[in-house]
């Protein structure tokens, strides 16, 4: 097959597939989670296999370890969730009064200084802003419940996703050989090495960032209880989840636990405790955690991660969420083998072959003063 016939069928290939994740979209969400615990999962169903188990047996000894620690975290965590959401509702009334109070000094020297018409104004449009906010809220429950998250989904999501994952994770290694198999045998030493690369640098982010992620909802959530924040644990636990996109869970954890801090106590002393924690837990993973668990060549700018969760949301909603790292990684990878082909091509190096070197710089001008 000539050059360019192989490359119209690779990206025909790719095309099909494409539109196949975009019609099939609403129904993928099992599959896509199932196979991305199958991949995290699956170096420890190696390492099982090395100590002489059966692959079947090492996928039902891990699938087993963690539906128990799973069913172990949810008899654990969702009484103490339960007994902090139930007494925050129940000193809920009592935060608000405190936030009016404190807001009523201010309120009322901007009245007294404003003209009487740019304070109906003032109230015309705060109370459209509630009304646009609250029919927003409405739109985006609305959403959820007929959108990707409807109760056919979520059932499939609990029910389907473990079968998928287990299935996947027997037969994980046999898939790997079945598509080395198919392969293009002119190409497939390349493919292979970019498949390595890919392979590393989605194992050092996922694996790595979920290391980072548990460790930082374990931090959070126990230093902000031991401060007494309300929603101490589930402020923590959100935070220390959603630092799987870089810089969100900190900066949206800390903010949500100032105000619940600031509405919840009298002095500034806890409130700064608050601060405290989450600076000390952004101060452990930039120098230790993420150093250790991610490392520092995964090739996955942060800005880069941030883009694909945003344009993987927008496309396919929560499967392309799932599915943003896998393709940032496999782009990431491609778009630097591609830029080595070039730089060892004739478009770079000239037609003699020989790499031509960059004249060098001006020198600087000199200092006018």
């Amino acid at each position: 097959m000539a050059g360019g016939r192989q490359l119209r069928f690779w990206l025909i290939g790719l095309v099909v597939f494409v539109a196949a994740l975009w019609v099939l979209r609403e129904v993928l969400l099992p599959f896509v989670a199932g196979m991305a615990i199958a991949y995290f999962l699956d170096p420890v169903a190696d390492r099982l296999q090395k100590w002489g188990l059966s692959r079947l047996m090492a996928t039902v000894v891990v699938t087993a370890g963690i539906v128990a620690v799973l069913v172990a975290a949810l008899l654990l965590l969702v009484p103490l969730l339960q007994a902090q959401v139930m007494s925050f509702l129940v000193r809920l009334p009592g935060y608000i009064d405190m936030l009016r109070e404190a807001a009523e000094p201010i309120i009322q020297m901007g009245v007294e200084r404003l003209p009487p018409d740019q304070v109906e104004t003032l109230r015309t449009q705060a109370s459209g802003f509630i009304g646009n906010a609250l029919a927003f809220v409405g739109t985006v429950l609305k959403g959820l419940l007929s959108g990707g998250f409807a109760l056919l989904n979520l059932l499939s999501l609990v029910f389907i996703t473990p079968v998928v994952a287990f299935y996947q994770l027997r037969d994980w290694d046999r898939m790997v050989t079945k598509v080395d198999n198919w392969l293009p045998r002119e190409h497939a030493d390349t493919i292979r090495a970019q498949f390595r690369e890919i392979d590393q640098t989605l194992a050092g982010f996922i694996r790595g960032q979920a290391s980072v992620c548990l460790v930082l909802g374990a931090f959070y959530a126990i230093g902000l209880s031991v401060v007494g924040l309300d929603l101490g644990l589930l402020v923590g636990l959100g935070a220390g989840i959603i630092s799987f996109v870089p810089y969100l869970g900190t900066i949206s954890g800390f903010v949500v636990g100032i105000g619940l801090a600031l509405a919840q106590f009298d002095t500034y002393t806890p409130v700064a405790l608050v601060a405290g924690v989450f600076v000390a837990g952004q101060m452990i993973e930039g120098n230790f955690l993420t150093p250790k668990l991610v490392g520092d060549r995964i090739g996955l700018h942060p800005v880069w991660v941030i883009f694909a969760l945003l344009a993987g949301g927008a496309l396919f909603g929560f499967v392309g969420i799932l599915l943003a790292v896998p393709v940032a990684a496999v782009v990431g990878v491609l778009a630097r083998f591609f830029l080595g082909q070039y730089l060892n091509s004739p478009y770079f190096q000239g037609r003699g072959g020989a790499r031509r070197d960059l004249p060098p710089p001006p020198p600087a001008a000199p200092d006018a003063t």
